[in-house]
């Protein structure tokens, strides 16, 4: 029987704005079901990463693929790569989900409204049954009762656990969060948490970038280590907390507690 293909599979990816390389040929493999945890300092290159796997920001070279397949890209002028098939992209992105630092959430809209957009208008779910399944997403993350409610009017920490289960709404393969509590006060961090690890129990691919190193210790199944637009290193939570063997990742835990 062959293997399953990796739900993500990045390969010597790099990105450049202008003549700022950011990222320098990083590869890394996502398994179905697998939690990674990716830290690293300020521009170190980790949310760029997350951005072009969903190709919010186009790669300059490099090749991703998801779920066994790769996305089509072909040479623009400037001398880097666009993606050649639009609807393969809108297609794959539908497989992704991504929560933000902003919550990203539309201002216009109730919760409800939110959590409703892509499955009713991209996955042409009938309305009724996106509204159940947002219902049960709502209660889930603590909202039901806010589900009326304009973005404007709730907490950070509300606005990011609609945000996310905006994101959950759409049945995604994989989910991608991009230092989801940074934006939030400091009270406000744990009940974000309390649903993202929720969700990594789920057996879900998710690939996140956190600077909350004792919460990457304890959801993720493998911690990759960002410095310089590389990965230096990665490991189990074990081998990279208890011992890390670069020099930088040693210095860069003992800050970060």
């Amino acid at each position: 029987m062959a293997e399953a293909a990796n739900a993500i599979e990045v390969s010597n990816l790099h990105k450049r704005f202008g003549a700022l390389e950011v990222l320098k040929g990083v590869s890394l493999e996502a398994r179905k079901g697998e939690v990674i945890a990716i830290i690293g300092g300020s521009g170190s290159g980790k949310s760029t990463f997350l951005r072009c796997i969903n190709l919010l920001e186009t790669p300059t070279s490099g090749q991703i693929m998801v779920h066994g397949e790769t996305i089509a890209m072909k040479s623009d002028r400037a001398g880097g790569q666009v993606p050649s098939d639009r609807k393969q992209v809108e297609r794959i992105r539908s497989r992704l989900a991504m929560v933000f630092q902003s919550f990203n959430l539309w201002q216009h809209r109730t919760v409800l409204q939110n959590v409703i957009e892509a499955p009713v208008h991209v996955l042409g779910v009938p309305k009724d049954q996106a509204i159940a399944t947002a219902e049960t997403l709502l209660r889930r993350v603590g909202l039901y009762e806010k589900r009326d409610t304009y973005p404007a009017f709730l907490s950070g920490g509300q606005q990011q656990r609609a945000a996310i289960a905006r994101a959950v709404a759409v049945d995604p393969e994989v989910m991608l969060f991009d230092e989801p509590t940074s934006a939030l006060d400091p009270e406000l961090v744990g009940e974000v948490l309390s649903v993202i690890g929720d969700l990594a129990k789920e057996n879900r691919t998710m690939i996140l970038v956190t600077h909350e190193m004792k919460f990457a210790r304890n959801v993720a199944d493998r911690i990759v280590y960002f410095h310089g637009g590389v990965i230096e290193e990665q490991g189990t939570p074990e081998q990279i907390f208890d011992a890390p063997r670069s020099e930088r990742l040693k210095r860069f835990i003992q800050s970060a507690h």
